[in-house]
């Protein structure tokens, strides 16, 4: 039991998503593919299909890529373009594995796979001139690193891949651990946060079995799969409000929506409502990332619903799930501490008016900088130096400052839900800043869609779960607080009508 009275996940097989991130080439996709082989999940028929095509390309290497890498485009390319998903199991965790492109054209999709993820596999290649390339100004580590911490990844194995290439040199594992461990510490991770392992991808040595002390005779610590085993994941609350935010749907016969349960509880036949619009929906199969059914779902697991909602068109990514009596708060209008990274060298300062993408949870919509409170300077000797109302921000601050979505959002308090509270901004390709949200306005016209609907006073005795016509119905909102629904005309989470035009 933790303070706020929810009860805990129980720790037997708990569910773990990982995601693995990188500069390209740097063997994501090939440990991603051994994951699966030594645990068991691809048979050897497959392995020798995959073998065989990758010889017909030219890649006789890359055979367990193919495991992850499964479009045509992905394969002729020989670089991940989409977030690749797995699942298997071990006696202690139920593990989703998410392969997330490392090329810079497709970092929009490894954000989509890292706001998913507990934990983060950041991959190395021990290669020469491989790890510089990749460290370097123009390379991804950087920016998937910074962007894994503000998306909420607290625990990253950093994966030292390709020690083959190198003849298992302990130098070598050394020096890249002493240079990249500083940046690591000033992204956000402490070292109690870093776990660093050697590996050989391509081979599986150290990933599910411990290398022979012949190759590698100065590492003794775990195997990969050791230490995902031993990871502590955060406290996780099923008796919360229900929150998926909707990663992708497939419609065949039946309507599939893919997400992760990020809080609370999902069961069978559940009824529910999805957010922004609050289209109504119920949940007519539940199943988990192997498509078998299961009657419920706790927090933590990737899971696919077959549902029935009669507002098909508006299901897009981004939407969340929720129960019908804890509504998810919508917003066009919020204020956030935001961590200014480093900007454009073309555009070196952020200013009222300031345009830009931002990317929450599965979310991503341009914003803009409505008002800039105050921008806070950090100092190596003395106070920090405070500035109210400035007129900009530049790299190295942080700002609070009020910004307004292009379209209606879906949104927590960072401080009340973390995981769907913190979010990045993007600026032509590249990561400017990351932040998180402090208070919001609700929704002006409350929650108004294609249906029409608002969410209304619940009654738990109604068929329809509190939702109601808009048509004289009282416009309520979701008070995280007190987890009850409250007329809209009070002030909720931060800012009320009147606060606005008092500012």
């Amino acid at each position: 039991m933790n303070p706020d009275g929810l009860v805990e996940v129980d720790p037997v097989r708990q569910p773990c998503s990982m995601v693995f991130i990188g500069h390209v080439d740097a063997g994501k996709s090939t440990i991603c593919g051994n994951l699966m082989y030594l645990n068991g999940i691809i048979d050897q028929r497959t392995i020798d299909k995959y073998k065989q095509e990758a010889v017909k390309s030219g890649r006789d290497s890359w055979w367990l890529a193919y495991v992850m890498d499964a479009c045509d485009e992905e394969r002729e390319k020989g670089k991940t373009v989409e977030v690749g998903r797995a699942q298997f199991d071990t006696p202690s965790k139920k593990y989703t594995i998410f392969d997330a492109p490392g090329h810079k054209n497709y970092v929009p999709n490894m954000i989509m796979g890292a706001a998913l993820a507990d934990v983060g596999g950041l991959v190395i290649s021990a290669r020469k001139g491989e790890f510089e390339a990749g460290f370097e100004a123009q390379g991804q580590t950087r920016e998937h690193a910074q962007l894994a911490k503000s998306l909420g990844v607290q625990k990253l194995v950093v994966v030292v891949n390709k020690m083959d290439d190198c003849k298992w040199s302990k130098a070598r594992f050394e020096e890249i651990k002493t240079r990249l461990t500083p940046f690591l510490n000033a992204t956000g991770y402490a070292d109690e946060d870093l776990i660093w392992v050697p590996i050989a991808g391509l081979t599986g040595a150290n990933i599910v079995e411990r290398c022979d002390g012949k190759t590698c005779n100065w590492y003794t610590g775990p195997t990969f799969m050791e230490i995902l085993d031993q990871v502590e994941l955060e406290p996780r609350f099923p008796s919360g409000p229900l929150r998926i935010p909707v990663l992708d749907k497939m419609k065949d016969k039946d309507l599939i929506v893919h997400g992760k349960v990020e809080n609370g509880t999902i069961r069978l036949g559940d009824k529910l409502a999805m957010m922004p619009y609050g289209s109504l929906a119920q949940v007519m199969h539940l199943l988990d990332g192997k498509n078998q059914v299961v009657k419920v779902a706790y927090p933590g697991e990737n899971v696919q619903i077959k549902i029935n909602i009669a507002d098909e068109e508006s299901l897009v990514r981004g939407n969340v799930f929720c129960h019908r009596d804890s509504m998810m708060p919508v917003t066009q209008m919020f204020i956030a501490e935001i961590d200014v990274l480093q900007l454009l060298e073309y555009k070196p300062i952020i200013s009222k008016g300031y345009t830009c993408m931002m990317h929450i949870h599965t979310f991503n919509d341009e914003i803009v900088i409505q008002e800039i409170d105050e921008t806070i300077t950090k100092v190596t000797k003395g106070a920090d130096i405070v500035k109210k109302k400035p007129a900009f921000a530049a790299s190295g601050q942080k700002m609070i400052c009020k910004i307004a979505p292009k379209n209606p959002l879906c949104l927590e308090k960072f401080e009340t839900m973390a995981q769907l509270g913190r979010f990045t901004l993007r600026d032509e390709g590249q990561t400017i800043c990351v932040g998180k949200v402090l208070k919001y306005k609700p929704y002006q016209k409350g929650v108004v869609g294609a249906t029409g609907f608002v969410a209304a006073k619940t009654n738990n005795n109604s068929s329809e779960g509190g939702v109601t016509n808009s048509s004289g119905a009282e416009e309520l909102v979701y008070d995280m607080d007190t987890g009850e629904m409250r007329p809209k005309a009070k002030a909720l989470d931060g800012i009320a009508e009147d606060e606005e035009e008092a500012e």
